[in-house]
């Protein structure tokens, strides 16, 4: 196991020499290349692992002992939620940033409450990434500030609800399902996906169908693919 870590792990300068030590997780190569270069040319930071699925990241915390995490939500086999909850769990010294291409007025709370210590979008700047990656392992939360404003108005209850309630009722899982359905994969994709059978598939998209009042399969997904698209 440690052979197969090692050879996984980035070449340069050791992460020991550079300050602080960062493993990413993200399922697109080239989004992995481009965040290892932008991370280890700065002074301060150093990439020691990196990895495309859940399950092989989280074996390798241990080994790597990294200090602060970078996650995409949408990875090989498994949902980046789940592995900020079970890092959070198991390994509650290491510091969380999130950053995804999905829509961060849905999914920036829920990271937050899952563990996370930050929420950045993919589209953002790279002035900004590497500001989220220190405000964050400087021991503070980093949201943008758009999104920042929504969840201070939402605490001291000064906001109006939106159209995007619905989406909000849906669970961390329901949710995810519906992001799956929305790229147009079939139930038993979306069971093979995230590692569920084929009747807790059934069983969300029923839920989803409840919550968002919606009265067919073919509404459904035509719903999911809008949403996907704005």
């Amino acid at each position: 196991m440690k052979r197969e870590l090692s050879a996984k792990q980035i070449g340069g300068a050791p992460a020991a020499s550079k300050g602080h030590r960062i493993m990413l997780v993200d399922d697109h190569p080239v989004m992995r290349q481009g965040l290892v270069q932008l991370i280890n040319q700065e002074p301060d930071l150093s990439i020691c692992g990196q990895y495309e699925d859940a399950a092989t990241a989280f074996a390798a915390i241990p080994t790597l002992n990294p200090d602060l995490a970078i996650i995409d939500l949408s990875l090989k086999g498994s949902s980046g939620l789940e592995l900020v909850k079970s890092s959070r769990a198991s390994f509650p010294k290491l510091r969380l940033l999130v950053l995804s291409m999905h829509d961060e007025t849905l999914y920036a709370e829920r990271v937050l409450r899952a563990g996370a210590a930050g929420y950045i979008m993919k589209e953002e700047a790279t002035e900004n990434v590497l500001a989220a990656i220190r405000q964050v392992l400087g021991g503070g939360v980093y949201l943008s500030e758009k999104m920042s404003a929504k969840l201070m108005h939402q605490w001291v209850g000064t906001s109006p609800r939106s159209g995007g309630s619905a989406l909000e009722r849906l669970s961390d899982r329901e949710l995810e399902v519906f992001g799956l359905i929305g790229q147009g994969k079939a139930t038993r994709e979306i069971a093979q996906h995230l590692r569920l059978s084929i009747k807790t598939v059934e069983s969300h998209r029923a839920h989803i169908k409840e919550k968002l009042n919606l009265k067919d399969a073919n509404e459904l997904v035509h719903t999911a693919v809008r949403l996907r698209g704005e």
